[in-house]
């Protein structure tokens, strides 16, 4: 059996006396995009930024491409190299040009040339459909656009996981479609991916698996014809039909689980 891109295992996380996480089981296989969706609150971010410890679990490891995160003599910054992360927010330098913001961690921390910084930075910028704003400033692109100069800038540095963070919560809706075929066009390509989101259809279309989170436990996991389609657990209906169209109807299976 190839053993998983991330394999989380018993991750629990508390911030002082409020449970965020309690015990998450998740395995990520090569090339697989999971979608996590819920309520506000139920621990989709922070299971997200435990997988890079920009959140540091209280309990349970962490396994990324063989390697722990939550062992203690784990080499983070090294670790973290090979895991991109897509927030909310676009985090691009506003004083530097869109080119100069792809080169900076390149040069930095990956020790890589101009020239080659370079090559990568407008090479990921033909992948997102932005070859020609290399030279503008962030200020001068819409939020669709500093989204996708975002996914460039963490393709740069190669990783061989991709984290997102409801990339598409901050935009105005007309903008959201361009960030998601960019994201199609990652998982088409055979990039692990693990996406937080909001967006339903997307998720239906292209995630291999769905979780469905609620009060920090995973209520619900699997292909999203099955979770998203027909779930079998009542909170999981519950939610769907308030974030689908009210019309929408789910075929009765008769099982019902708890977390």
């Amino acid at each position: 059996m190839t053993e998983p891109a991330v394999r989380i295992t018993g991750l629990t996380k508390s911030f002082g006396t409020l449970k965020v996480l309690r015990g998450i089981d998740l395995d990520v296989a090569s090339g697989e995009v999971v979608c996590i969706i819920g309520p506000s609150g139920s621990g989709k971010s922070t299971l997200l930024r435990c997988v890079n410890l920009l959140e540091e679990p209280n309990d349970g490891s962490v396994v990324v491409n063989g390697i722990e995160l939550t062992d203690p003599d784990c080499d983070l910054d090294a670790a973290r190299r090979r895991i991109g992360m897509v927030f909310q927010s676009f985090n691009l330098f506003g004083h530097l040009t869109v080119l100069n913001n792809l080169t900076i961690a390149q040069r930095k921390v990956l020790g890589r040339s101009k020239t080659e910084a370079e090559k990568v930075a407008m090479e990921n910028m033909e992948r997102v459909g932005l070859a020609d704003k290399v030279n503008a400033l962030p200020g001068q692109l819409s939020g669709g656009q500093q989204q996708r100069v975002a996914i460039a800038r963490a393709l740069s540095m190669d990783p061989e996981v991709m984290l997102f963070d409801e990339p598409t919560s901050a935009l105005d809706p007309e903008l959201v479609g361009e960030v998601l075929t960019v994201m199609r066009g990652l998982a088409d390509e055979g990039m692990t991916m693990l996406v937080v989101t909001h967006e339903m259809q997307f998720a239906r279309e292209v995630a291999d698996k769905v979780l469905f989170m609620d009060g920090g436990y995973v209520i619900e996991q699997g292909p999203a014809s099955q979770v998203i389609g027909a779930p079998s657990h009542e909170r999981t209906r519950s939610f769907l039909a308030r974030v689908l169209d009210p019309t929408h109807s789910f075929p009765s299976n008769g099982s019902e689980t708890s977390p």
